[in-house]
């Protein structure tokens, strides 16, 4: 019996929303406990708990490390504003709710072209005068960063935290280094930039699960969702000043529950938490 909750009928979808469609952020959002997906979607969602039962592990590490990296940049930086790339339908604990908590003058700008998201942006608009929505590709360094609303609302002359948390592994072909260093050569001295990857820790058993997973994503509708190694990975990261993850590995990558986690392990990770992977980087 799944656990997964009833999906929206097509009758509930925004105007412009297809719900014939699959979508990354609603599956994403359902695999968090949300309910904002379509039968469409579910389809995809079971089909990938019945590869990999623990998947739902894969989403929920990529979310902690989102909210432990951007607690750490608000407490300890002087980062005041963030472009979160592809911010998803999160059910809770959104980028501007975790920086905004420390400083209420915090500015976030999502930049998001899907119309689910889009929906949910436009909501955040009425709720405070630092949070925007825009609409644009991410995987368009250049359409993003030169767009007017986010130049309007980022002052590039100062220091800024770029997210690309969960996003990257959605990139197909060979460019996924080249659209991050176009990200981080528009970055001002003194940014950040946080990256979370579908991971392949090129471990036997560990990547027999992030090739299940991987097949599914790119086989199916969604036609996207690469696994790749540390060195792919870190690639993406080129000329950042890496973070060290916890206090006993070198600066770099790290499983994402084992980066700065808020306590010690009590039970073991499962093989498809080792399969998601993040990294935080500072440009000198």
């Amino acid at each position: 019996m799944s656990d997964t909750p009833p999906a929206l009928s097509p009758s509930q979808k925004p105007v412009g929303v297809d719900p014939d469609r699959p979508s990354i952020a609603r599956i994403y959002d359902g695999f968090l406990g949300g309910n904002n997906f379509y039968e469409v979607d579910r389809v995809v969602m079971e089909k990938i708990r019945t590869a990999v039962p623990e998947a739902v592990d894969i989403a929920r590490g990529n979310r902690g490390f989102h909210n432990r990296a951007l607690r750490m940049l608000a407490n300890q930086t002087k980062i005041r504003q963030y472009v979160d790339c592809g911010s998803g339908l999160p059910t809770a604990e959104n980028t501007h709710q975790i920086v905004q908590r420390i400083d209420k003058d915090n500015t976030v700008v999502y930049i998001d072209n899907d119309p689910v998201v889009l929906a949910h942006g436009r909501a955040l608009l009425v709720e405070n005068d630092f949070t925007h929505m825009v609409e644009a590709d991410i995987f368009k360094p250049q359409e993003v960063m030169g767009h007017p609303d986010v130049v309007r609302h980022i002052d590039f002359t100062e220091p800024v935290a770029l997210l690309h948390v969960g996003t990257m592994h959605h990139f197909e072909g060979d460019g996924a280094v080249d659209v991050m260093r176009e990200y981080i050569d528009a970055l001002p001295s003194g940014s950040y930039v946080v990256l979370s990857h579908f991971f392949d820790p090129e471990v036997p058993e560990l990547t027999e699960i992030a090739k299940r997973i991987e097949q599914i994503l790119v086989q199916g509708p969604l036609g996207a969702g690469r696994f790749r190694t540390r060195a792919e990975i870190e690639a993406m990261m080129d000329g950042l000043e890496l973070i060290q993850p916890n206090a006993t590995s070198e600066p770099g990558l790290a499983v994402c529950d084992e980066w700065w986690p808020d306590g010690p392990r009590l039970t073991p990770l499962s093989g498809s938490a080792r399969c998601v992977a993040g990294v935080v980087g500072r440009k000198p």
